[in-house]
């Protein structure tokens, strides 16, 4: 792999990888900031998230979810063996070659792996801020192997695999508005689900709720830590290091500035008192989200104005699932990551424009992108009837995910609670 555009794509990937590693620690601090208690657990909590990653993506789950799909619903698991081709010397793309989807980029097994496997890991980290307190951690452990092995693994091989059935439909999502965020929310409420069920089993009649306690020096360092990772979540999703990289930067950047005036600018108007930082890191995060899933196909306006539109959408999320009284989510799994994550993908058919695809179209699509090469202009740049269809096929996607992620969230949490006399802990630590 002498050829130094390949070697740099590998670099540019490599660093984004890395970039999106340090998320998941990141909303441990995150989960800090918002809770102010409980360092050692929140840390360990996410540590433990990094190497489950690593150890059962490569065990078998880098294959259920990025091997050529049987019958495009999951990946061939046994593609190079286990743990990534164990010591074979003769594995397509590990000591020379590029991995089978990523011929035109020239991304290596170990590129590709190392990227992906960060997405993996960060998904359950927001998955983890809805267990809070409540659920074993032995429990969590058990549940991660199940989720980087196919809960995960499946909608990654629906969309992001080109031979996924949902990709072959021509669903579009650039970095995961729904195979990260929305079904991370979808996985998550499969979880308090259980958690719920426990609760009411010890006669509760309400879930205890863990009351937000704000630490800002965390709070602020997770934001900012979070902000610089998704410089490697979004950007590192062209997979190459080319113009469209540099593009998706701005999209995503400016995204998650206009949420955070829109969100401060919307909770003054509703308050008329200055919104507290938990506000202004939220409105980031929100536009961050919401800019996800389609940061490759749009202008740096659209994203502004999608931005802008993510702040109310927030608020808005923030008062309905706040009047639910069987969980707690004061780190904004629900109104954040699976209403934004979700808003965004619909988005797709009226925002993206044929231009700003087609460099990544071109570069990646025939040999395995995220993008497929029939996404049309959005219904706002004369997209007409295709657009429509997109926007069919994107909902469509949604709502397979979304249901299918719940049920095997929640079958794997009772199950488990079954084998482990239940998931949660006796007593519920503020």
């Amino acid at each position: 792999m002498a050829d130094p555009i390949l070697l740099a794509n590998n670099l540019w990937v490599i660093i984004s990888g890395l970039l999106v590693f340090t998320m998941t620690i990141s909303v441990g601090f995150l989960e800090i900031g918002e809770l102010g208690s409980d360092l050692e657990i929140s840390l360990l909590k996410t540590m433990l998230i990094t190497g489950s990653a690593l150890f059962f993506m490569a065990l078998v789950g880098f294959n259920t979810a990025f091997a050529p799909t049987i019958n495009g619903v999951i990946g061939n698991p046994l593609y190079t063996g286990l743990f990534l081709g164990g010591s074979s010397i003769n594995v397509s793309g590990l000591l020379t070659g590029a991995w089978w989807s990523q011929q035109s980029t020239g991304l290596t097994i170990g590129t590709y792996f190392l990227f992906e496997t960060a997405f993996a890991s960060v998904t359950l980290a927001l998955v983890g801020v809805i267990v809070l307190r409540k659920m074993k951690m032995q429990a969590f452990f058990a549940y991660s192997i199940v989720y980087f092995i196919i809960i995960w693994n499946l909608p990654a091989a629906w969309i992001w695999n080109p031979t996924g059935w949902l990709a072959q439909m021509g669903m579009a999502d650039f970095a995961g508005g729904l195979v990260v965020h929305g079904a991370a929310g979808a996985a998550g409420l499969g979880i308090i689900l259980q958690i719920w069920r426990e609760e009411k089993k010890r006669g509760l009649a309400t879930s205890p709720q863990v009351p937000t306690k704000l630490n800002l020096p965390w709070l602020t360092l997770s934001i900012l830590l979070l902000w610089v990772g998704w410089f490697g979540f979004n950007p590192g999703s062209v997979l190459a290091f080319n113009n469209e990289a540099m593009v998706v930067v701005l999209t995503t950047f400016l995204a998650a500035a206009s949420a955070f005036l829109s969100v401060m600018f919307f909770r003054y108007q509703m308050t008329k008192e200055m919104p507290s930082l938990i506000y202004a890191a939220n409105g980031v995060l929100m536009g961050l989200i919401v800019i996800t899933p389609l940061a490759g196909f749009v202008s740096p306006l659209s994203a502004v104005i999608l931005g802008l539109l993510g702040g109310p959408l927030y608020l808005i999320g923030e008062k309905w699932f706040g009047k639910f009284k069987w969980f707690t989510d004061p780190v904004g799994l629900f109104p954040g990551h699976l209403l934004g994550g979700t808003f965004g993908v619909l988005m797709i058919p009226f925002f993206a424009q044929k231009a700003f695809v087609s460099a990544l179209a071109s570069l990646t699509f025939q040999n395995g992108s995220l993008v497929p090469p029939s996404l049309p202009d959005g219904l706002f740049f004369g997209g007409g009837v295709s657009a429509l269809n997109q926007l069919g096929i994107e909902a469509y996607g949604i709502i397979v995910v979304m249901i299918s992620v719940f049920i095997l969230s929640y079958a794997t949490s009772w199950l488990i609670s079954v084998a482990m006399h239940g998931i949660t802990n006796s007593t519920t630590k503020n």
